[in-house]
């Protein structure tokens, strides 16, 4: 379920079984054997894994096993819902992998499905900014309004349900003590101006740029079904439109178009007659469930559930997502906050040093440079991927010790909420920033 030319992982442990895999296979391609079995990157809760099933005959077969990690077990029912949903659109017609198999473990050695391979790009930012892609950006958004359009005229599976998303992210808020005053804000918006309601029909749940496989031609498939439940239609559109979903492009939809194409284009392949209005309000919400969604990754490292770099890295986007909340429901006082807060300057450098030199920021600028120069450059795949996140970690703590130097009372005194958060952006990711609202 990812694409041909992701990237390979170095140094593959619990390799799947190439001759299970052959023999659960054979009803499917006949006797074959297993070769190029190779973990890709992506997905911290599930692995990826791509190889060619060759026949007798030399016939060539390009798979992909999608399982879960060892010791992390999805949710019972999880995998069978994901397979369902994708069989369905398969079946339709729609760009979607075509499910082989779908096992609770034995032969994948977790609980995983098989898929045939669908070649092309996921990258998002290689998709908005590559020449190659040039073509494929001037019709993608018609595409995926129609893909949308199409899936949500499917038959809901029995097996989905169908949350209620504000009550959901509300449960998933109380746990964490109610941590933010912005998402509270936004709470409180989504309760006081419900759209209409719509559906149920079935939602993929995690429609955006970096689950589709795109061509030079465009859209040749949609990827991760884990999330798809019977919703409201324009829940796939509103989360299309969340700005973490443009990846540093203006287009308000996946950073290639406008609101207005991807609803015409909705309606003119069959969907609902969907405002401006309502697709704001699910925009709103998937920005809110996307800061949630960095809550709980972030608690699972700090918990020690699960201990990585990355998670640990993610909680510091939290304040990414309570800016475009502000962007989208106090825009005025964003643009103040923004102008008046606080900028590293790279004083801490230069700063006493009472315990010696290097400095701490010194030692810290070391490490970056050792990660960046050396360590990413020597690997690949997730290691390198790894490698950039702890260098990011590194620049996030020296500018928390320049700027957490100033008192928060003086700097943020007779401001508000929106210079909070400003701050906090400010060291976490300052060309955040930079990230214009769309025109």
């Amino acid at each position: 379920m990812a694409a041909a030319d992701d990237h390979a992982i170095p140094g593959q442990q619990s390799l799947p079984d190439g001759n299970e895999l052959a023999r659960a296979l054979r009803p499917w391609v006949g006797s074959a054997h297993v070769e190029g079995l190779t973990r890709l990157s992506g997905g911290a809760s599930k692995e990826t894994w791509s190889f060619d099933a060759v026949g007798d005959d030399g016939q060539r077969t390009g798979l992909i096993l999608r399982r879960d990690a060892a010791g992390r077990p999805g949710e019972p029912g999880a995998l069978d819902r994901e397979a369902a949903a994708i069989s369905l659109a398969h079946g339709a017609g729609l760009p979607v992998p075509e499910v082989i198999i779908c096992s609770a473990g034995g032969s994948l050695g977790t609980a995983g499905m098989v898929m045939r391979r669908v070649d092309g790009e996921t990258i998002a930012r290689r998709i908005l900014r590559d020449e190659r892609f040039a073509a494929a950006r001037r019709v993608l958004v018609s595409q995926l309004g129609q893909f949308a359009a199409r899936l949500h005229g499917l038959e809901v599976p029995v097996v989905l349900a169908e949350p209620d998303p504000v009550e959901a992210l509300r449960e998933q808020l109380d746990t964490f003590g109610r941590p933010s005053e912005v998402f509270e804000l936004a709470l409180a918006e989504l309760e006081r101006a419900r759209p209409p309601v719509r559906g149920p029909v079935l939602v993929h749940g995690d429609f955006r740029l970096g689950n589709l496989i795109v061509g030079p031609d465009g859209l040749r498939a949609v990827l991760d079904w884990e999330l798809a439940h019977a919703g409201n239609p324009a829940e796939d559109l509103g989360w299309l439109c969340v700005k973490a979903w443009r990846f540093g492009a203006r287009p308000a939809v996946a950073g290639m178009g406008s609101r207005e194409d991807l609803l015409a284009a909705y309606l003119a392949a069959g969907g609902s007659d969907i405002s401006l209005a309502e697709l704001r309000w699910w925009e709103i919400l998937g920005t809110l469930r996307w800061g949630v969604i960095c809550l709980t990754q972030a608690s699972a490292h700090l918990s020690g559930a699960h201990r990585s770099v990355e998670l640990a890295a993610i909680g510091r986007r939290v304040c990414e997502q309570e800016w475009d909340l502000l962007l989208l429901l106090q825009p005025e006082a964003a643009a103040r906050a923004a102008e008046r807060r606080p900028r590293p300057t790279g004083a801490a450098a230069s700063a006493p040093a009472p315990y010696g030199r290097p400095t701490a920021s010194e030692l810290l600028e070391a490490v970056r440079e050792y990660l960046l120069d050396s360590v990413m450059p020597a690997t690949s795949g997730r290691v390198a991927f790894h490698g950039r996140v702890a260098a990011n970690v590194l620049a996030i703590v020296a500018r928390e010790l320049e700027l957490g130097t100033f008192p928060a009372d003086a700097v943020l005194a007779d401001k508000g909420l929106a210079d909070a958060v400003a701050a906090r952006l400010a060291v976490a990711n300052p060309k955040y920033f930079d990230a214009l609202p769309p025109a």
